[in-house]
């Protein structure tokens, strides 16, 4: 019984964590494309609705992450919804090997040396920021399993409705 209290405390605990970082600006940011050449900055995707995803070749959750991501992306980019990938492989041909065999159609970005993950206060693998069409933090999603999809839809759908100020 002891824990599952413990447990519980320690999810709030994780809940309250991540509450804090949402109504927050998300911090700026310019990464090098992953795949190709030139780079992404988070402030030309103003206007949209953004799911910022951390991501490695290591991290399992990512396997199933990034194709369900990747149909939602497909499903929403003309209502304004895009994904960001951020790949954190030390070595760039890690990342690019894991994108052959997981492929996606939205933009991958690399940092290496994790100056993002760090400005955003990323704790664990995967970790995701949803960022409203103001470019405020809404959402924070830590870890992934598919049923989280149902979640991260309807949060999606509803910033999707709002207009931007």
């Amino acid at each position: 019984m002891r824990i599952g209290v413990l447990f519980s405390l320690l999810l709030l605990s994780f809940a309250s964590i991540a509450g804090a970082e949402t109504k927050q600006p998300a911090p700026a940011f310019t990464l090098p494309k992953l795949v190709g050449e030139g780079t992404y900055s988070l402030s030309q995707f103003r206007g949209q609705v953004v799911y910022l995803d951390f991501w490695a070749s290591w991290c399992g959750p990512c396997r199933k992450s990034l194709p369900l991501l990747n149909n939602l992306r497909g499903e929403l980019h003309q209502q304004g919804f895009e994904v960001l990938a951020v790949n954190l492989d030390e070595d760039k041909a890690s990342g690019l090997d894991f994108l052959k065999e997981v492929p996606v159609s939205y933009p991958t970005l690399h940092d290496a040396n994790g100056t993002t993950p760090n400005a955003y206060g990323l704790r664990g693998m995967p970790t995701s920021y949803l960022i409203d069409r103001n470019g405020i933090m809404r959402a924070v999603h830590m870890g992934f399993k598919p049923s989280d999809m149902t979640e991260i839809r309807a949060q999606v759908m509803q910033l999707l409705n709002e207009k931007a100020r």
